[in-house]
């Protein structure tokens, strides 16, 4: 009996750990603190915290800091143009590292990733730093700058 309640409550961290949104996924890194400030800024926590899935090329903060501070400050200032540049971010579907094919990528902003995988994947101009960062409603891959719509 108590090997079955063990394994039982190991089973039950391990499906706790898997149910992971893809915010609480990225905000658990510990390494998102900008993006999860512009999610909350932009008002798409709760979208990404829906049932998706979706793909997201998440930028960390050492991507973030690339950005000029005032450019960063006035981006955190205007909603729209914020919500563009963060849903620029995301693809539609799951798509793990296995399945990325270079070429164009319909983004949930609704204007088109340039990907390209000679010498390591690329989204426009940031490289993909680490990949299939699993979440309950999709996938993170990094990225190691902030990719802004054309």
């Amino acid at each position: 009996m108590k090997k079955l309640i063990v394994t039982a409550t190991l089973a039950a961290a391990a499906f706790a750990a898997q149910a992971k949104d893809i915010v609480e996924t990225a905000v658990a890194a510990g390494q998102f603190k900008t993006l999860a400030t512009a999610l909350q800024a932009a008002g798409l926590v709760d979208t990404l915290k829906g049932q998706g899935p979706f793909t997201v090329f998440a930028p960390t903060d050492e991507a973030f800091a690339k950005v000029p501070k005032d450019q960063l400050d006035a981006l955190l200032k205007d909603k729209a143009k914020l919500t563009a540049v963060l849903t620029y971010h995301v693809v539609p579907g799951k798509v793990m590292a296995a399945d990325v094919k270079a070429g164009k990528v319909k983004t949930v902003q609704g204007g088109e990733l340039t990907v390209a995988t000679a010498g390591g994947v690329m989204v426009d101009n940031a490289k993909v730093v680490k990949t299939d960062i699993t979440a309950s409603n999709g996938v993170i891959h990094v990225i190691d700058s902030v990719v802004i719509p054309k």
